[in-house]
């Protein structure tokens, strides 16, 4: 080979490894959430080298974190044209993931593929992330990827990385952990396989060794952002777990969520997940502050109404919610998720609702229920939330507002409360309909109540007040055997109790009694008898018995 030729390839080469340098800082700020920081980075490099590909790819890949679309396909599709510009289809493959063509996604992937050398892999991860990153997650496809690259590469580690990843979101937790420890073992500057180790623990709920694990991630690199929310979000689900320490370990979570945030540039990205952490945590009223800092900041970002419109709900203004959630779910540009529906509901029904706990706007209400049920709908997990806004319900004594939302709440039949909902359902809805007649009740609710019932004393026989309460349903229904059929289970379960428990439960037993004599009265007089001397032995002055033994001689 010629010395000019020797020359310019090692100048090419150079230029190569120039390139791949030049973009370090900017991947490691990346993997440290310094999405602004990134992105400045990355605008230098194209700036000063407007045909570099792989600058536009990850500058892209930024706005794509940040759900800025718009401008994330500009740099897609300028880097298109550079060097190495065919990576951009991977960015553009992922838009059209999200926007579900799957068609023109897995088009612009084969563009890729087709021009990959026999031991490129990088190009395999970015397609796998691309995978993951998708509204709609598609980690057996990510895994699928990730193997022909493991094939070509067994050891690299942001293959491992990935694969950690990928196992993960598809619920395969000792893959998962394999792969993250063997990209540690492999490269330990890869601080971020070390921290998700922590993340499987706190997945598992095993919150001590996830804590400890991500210690061990700050005794490595204290100045590493994302480990500090890592911790935040442990300590706050496991005051969940544990009421005794739930305001402890919530500040802990927000001083470790604070120290996250001032690690990071203070992004709107950043401020974003912090805000999704306070909704979390339930701190509403820090929630509706960060929601009006970010307001100031960036006035016009759509996603910023959905924080004021939670946080207006929570701190008691249905007017402003209301007034946010319309806002942000009739823009065509957001992600509208089951929760953005929760409260749009919920403010409709507070605002349908007066001042004397009357419903002022029928119309109004039924819209909120209805949105309310489009939330759960789309996220069935959110059907526990309610249980909590029905006991608030009831404890304004607003039983068929209550009896709703625990309807709602019960739609999910895995959630942890079904038993106190059903009881809850059960009580609203009969208290509710208690004294009405004909056609002023309600019987798909009540026949709705007593299959609740049905369901609970499957799950809980022993359950006395579930049979207390269904045969006042029944007894609404006027369906008498059925309502006979369960005081009589109700008598049978207090009578073993205590003296005490027996004492406590007297005028139910008297109800119990006397309303199955009155069912007894006309097809068995003397069982009607044997009820009513039941009433007298506990109360001789009871009136209706004595009456109602008059009347049977």
């Amino acid at each position: 080979m010629k010395k000019s030729k020797i020359l310019a390839v090692a100048i090419i080469a150079s230029t190569f490894v120039a390139q791949a340098q030049d973009l370090e800082p900017a991947k490691k700020a990346i993997d440290a959430e310094q999405f602004e920081k990134a992105k400045g980075l990355l605008k230098t490099i194209i700036q000063a080298k407007p045909t570099s590909g792989k600058a536009s790819f990850l500058l892209g890949n930024v706005y794509l974190k940040q759900n800025i679309a718009d401008s994330a396909k500009i740099f897609f599709q300028k880097g298109l044209t550079g060097e190495g510009g065919k990576i951009n289809n991977i960015g553009l493959a992922q838009m059209d993931l999200d926007a579900n063509d799957n068609a023109a996604a897995q088009a612009k992937f084969d563009l890729v593929i087709k021009e990959l050398k026999k031991k490129d892999i990088e190009e395999y991860v970015f397609m796998a992330r691309a995978y993951m990153s998708a509204d709609k997650p598609d980690f057996k496809k990510a895994i699928e990827l990730l193997t022909k690259a493991k094939t070509v590469n067994p050891t690299d580690a942001q293959v491992q990385l990935a694969l950690g990843d990928a196992y993960y979101g598809d619920k395969k937790q000792n893959e998962s952990y394999v792969a993250y420890r063997n990209a540690y073992q492999t490269d330990p500057s890869l601080i971020r396989a070390k921290m998700q180790l922590g993340v499987l623990l706190k997945g598992s709920s095993s919150f001590e060794e996830s804590i400890k694990a991500f210690n061990e991630v700050k005794g490595i690199n204290p100045n590493y952002g994302p480990v500090y929310r890592e911790l935040a979000e442990t300590y706050n689900k496991w005051a969940a777990f544990k009421p005794s320490k739930s305001a402890e370990y919530q500040k802990i979570a927000l001083e470790n969520y604070t120290k996250y945030m001032s690690l990071t540039d203070y992004s709107m990205t950043s401020r974003m997940r912090y805000a999704d952490f306070l909704v979390k945590n339930k701190d509403y009223k820090a929630l509706e502050a960060e929601a009006n800092k970010m307001k100031e900041l960036d006035g016009v970002n759509p996603r910023i109404m959905r924080y004021l419109g939670y946080s207006a709900y929570e701190n008691g203004n249905a007017d402003a919610a209301l007034s946010a959630m319309n806002t942000f779910i009739n823009n065509p540009s957001n992600k509208v998720i089951g929760r953005d529906y929760q409260y749009l509901g919920m403010a409709k029904i507070k605002k349908a609702i007066g001042a004397d706990g009357i419903v002022s706007d029928a119309t109004l209400l039924n819209e909120g229920f209805a949105d309310v049920k489009k939330a759960i709908e789309i996220e069935p997990l959110l059907a526990a939330d309610f249980s909590d806004v029905g006991k608030g319900y009831f404890s304004q004594k607003q039983y068929g507002i209550a009896a709703k939302y625990f309807e709602i709440a019960l739609s999910n039949p895995e959630s942890k409360t079904i038993l106190d909902d059903s009881m809850y359902y059960a009580i609203c809805v009969y208290t509710d309909n208690r004294g009405k007649e004909g056609a002023a009740l309600d019987t798909v609710s009540l026949e709705n109540a007593t299959k609740a019932l049905d369901n609970l004393l499957v799950r809980s026989p022993e359950y006395q007040e579930a049979y207390l309460y269904n045969a006042r349903l029944n007894n609404s229904l006027s369906k008498d055997d059925l309502m006979a059929a369960n005081y009589q289970k109700f008598i049978d379960l207090v009578l073993v109790k205590s003296p005490e428990d027996i004492a406590k439960n007297k005028a139910k037993l008297i109800e119990s009694y006397n309303n199955m004599a009155s069912h007894y009265a006309n097809t068995d007089k003397a069982k009607a008898k044997e009820l009513l001397a039941k009433t007298l032995a506990i109360d001789p002055a009871n009136n209706y018995a004595i009456e109602s033994m008059k009347l049977l001689k």
